[in-house]
């Protein structure tokens, strides 16, 4: 492979903002796996955020690139999988599968799609420098408008747009809006352009705990919600505490452990059919192999008010992040019903306007 832009590139991030800035451009915040495309005649990498290639797991979108691109580029976009009008990010992880032949059903079960939003090199060109403005034309006229797979992101420069925007496509699974300047070049790794996010508060009993990595101090609070046949689901995290908090939390929680596993109600977290149907901590995976997934049981009294973004089925999509503790409520009363919801929107709305 020879570009004049090579692989690894370090995609250029953003900041998040409390509100949309009106800088002149704003697209929706898709929510897939980042990458950069890399294509040199039949040859393509798909690089990741951290650095490791998922050219493999994705053995169709790699045919539909080298049709789609142009000869030589560098493309940045994101990978989504697409099912029944809504990205599903759970099904986008299921794709990445260490056996090849379940890499190849996959492909044909579950096929991905990119969203293109930027590109840093045309043929021998590096446009890395060039404004915004100018590499967004450039990818228009490269993909020409996309294929069935391989999309250019929309985008809007009415703020009021963006905003209708940042309230509808959640109904589609996207997760907010991200805004650009226009007279920006590409820099990688630097959180040069704005992203905003939705955020919602949720009351979640908090069944048990984690040490931090360090050892002796609290590194993260599970957190549960009841469903309507009063189950305890396990739904997310909340980790994001400064060193003094994660050391005052050693005393609070210390008298709520729970010594009896057999009345926790994710006492059989470690034993793989007790999950089926409930879902709980220390489910063991490709992702999460290798690691200690033990935890340290709370008896399920105590309930936390934490701020999270949106919800990938059942859980938290994003790690939630720790806003106070709630002495009025009762933990049973914490349950999904609390949970905000959205409208469906079709993402072919998006995509294909």
């Amino acid at each position: 492979m020879e570009l004049p832009v090579m692989p690894p590139v370090e995609p250029m991030l953003a900041k998040a903002v409390p509100e949309i800035p009106d800088v002149g451009h704003s697209e929706p915040k898709w929510d897939g796996f980042r990458t950069i495309a890399f294509k040199d005649g039949d040859e393509i990498i798909l690089g990741s955020r951290n650095d490791k290639p998922m050219t493999r797991y994705f053995p169709e979108l790699v045919e539909e690139l080298r049709r789609a691109l142009p000869e030589k580029c560098v493309v940045d976009g994101e990978i989504v999988l697409i099912r029944e009008g809504r990205l599903d990010f759970d099904a986008l992880q299921q794709r990445i599968h260490p056996a090849e032949s379940r890499v190849k059903l996959l492909s044909r079960q579950t096929p991905v799609s990119l969203v293109a939003f930027d590109i840093l090199a045309l043929g021998d060109s590096n446009l890395m420098r060039s404004p915004f403005e100018q590499r967004r034309e450039t990818l228009r006229e490269a993909l020409q408008g996309g294929t069935e797979s391989v999309f250019i992101t929309p985008s809007t420069d009415d703020l009021e747009q963006a905003k209708k925007w940042f309230r509808e496509f959640e109904g589609a699974g996207l997760d907010g809006i991200v805004a650009k300047c226009l007279d920006k070049p590409y820099e990688p790794g630097k959180r040069t352009m704005f992203k905003v996010k939705h955020e919602r508060t949720a009351d979640c009993v908090v069944a048990g705990f984690r040490w931090h990595k360090t050892g002796g101090v609290i590194g993260s609070l599970l957190l549960g919600l009841y469903d309507g046949e009063g189950r305890l689901h396990h739904v997310g995290v909340a980790a994001s505490f400064p060193m003094a908090k994660r050391r005052s939390l050693v005393a609070e929680l210390e008298p709520l452990i729970e010594t009896d596993l057999a009345s926790h109600p994710w006492g059989d977290w470690a034993n793989q059919e007790a999950h089926r149907g409930t879902r709980m901590p220390g489910a063991v995976s490709r992702w999460s192999a290798g690691k200690d997934l033990s935890f340290v049981p709370l008896r399920p009294e105590l309930v936390v008010e934490v701020a999270y973004d949106h919800m990938e089925g059942d859980r938290f999509r994003h790690t939630a992040q720790f806003r106070r503790w709630r002495t009025d409520r009762d933990p049973e009363s914490c349950n999904y019903a609390q949970l905000e919801t959205t409208a469906a929107f079709d993402v072919e709305k998006i995509l294909r306007p």
